[in-house]
């Protein structure tokens, strides 16, 4: 092949080269900006807000969680869910979070000066929780006493414990228990997996779990309202957003969920 020809070819497959990687880098540049990050970066980005919760919100607010995601689709709820005391020490301790919802009032009211103006947003009763089919026969709090009986209760600086020895101690009873836990939910699954006979919890948390438990109800002369106030907290990076999701809590779609899940009007 003439030396020219041969020459000629090799320029012509370079242009072809060069043009091809110039289309190539201008398609590239259509999904980028001058600091080399895609032109839609960050579009999709959502502000998350970290909610606090008592652990009997865990079913309802999980459920509530979603339904305000897609109401607010730029926000996204994360949720922490422990006994509320808990929760109090872990705001003390400056842990990040947004806002704070607890089983009690007396909880709340020990933060003023970490939240805003809390509102109460559902209240909830006490029921005995036992094994399913009610094995032991268990029908009033005065039950809770006889000595062959495994009762479990929260610790009395955990909110349902705090009711739990209200209700007692208004009825002149004494319960020894096998256990004191740290949240409501523990108690629940101690009667669950039949490591105890019985065990006081909230009215919503024996409802969770109707294949497992029993709940007997406690009249209401001798029953504990628990009241459920959220807030704000003023550490939060997104006090905006964070008032929109306590204020939405007492709106009728999220009063209606926690209706549905037995919580009762505030």
């Amino acid at each position: 092949m003439p030396t020219t020809l041969f020459t000629q070819r090799r320029a012509l497959a370079a242009v072809a080269a060069g043009a091809l990687l110039v289309s190539l880098a201008a398609c590239g540049s259509d999904d980028k900006d001058d600091t080399g990050k895609g032109k839609d970066q960050g579009k999709g980005d959502k502000t998350e807000l970290t909610v606090l919760g008592a652990a009997s919100l865990t079913d309802v607010f999980t459920a509530a969680g979603k339904v305000y995601e897609k109401e607010h689709p730029g926000t996204k709820v994360k949720f922490s869910f422990a006994g509320s005391q808990e929760l109090a020490a872990q705001v003390k301790q400056g842990a990040p979070a947004d806002a704070l919802v607890t089983a009690d009032t007396k909880t709340m009211d020990g933060l003023k000066g970490e939240t805003g103006k809390p509102a109460v947003i559902a209240k909830n009763r006490l029921v005995i929780a036992t094994g399913k089919g009610n094995p032991k026969k268990v029908k009033t709090l005065k039950d809770l006493t006889d000595s062959e009986l495994k009762v479990v209760l929260a610790a009395s600086q955990v909110p349902v414990g705090r009711y739990s020895k209200q209700v007692l101690d208004a009825q002149k009873l004494k319960v020894k228990p096998v256990s004191q836990e740290t949240n409501v939910r523990s108690v629940l699954s101690k009667v669950e997996l039949g490591e105890a006979d019985a065990g006081i919890v909230y009215k919503t948390d024996a409802a969770t779990a109707p294949d497992k438990v029993d709940a007997v109800s406690i009249p209401d002369s001798q029953n504990a309202v628990a009241s459920y106030p959220a807030a704000t907290l003023k550490q939060s990076k997104h006090s905006k957003e964070a008032a929109s999701f306590v204020k939405w809590l007492s709106t009728p779609k999220a009063q209606k969920m926690l209706r549905k899940s037995g919580f009762q009007k505030p």
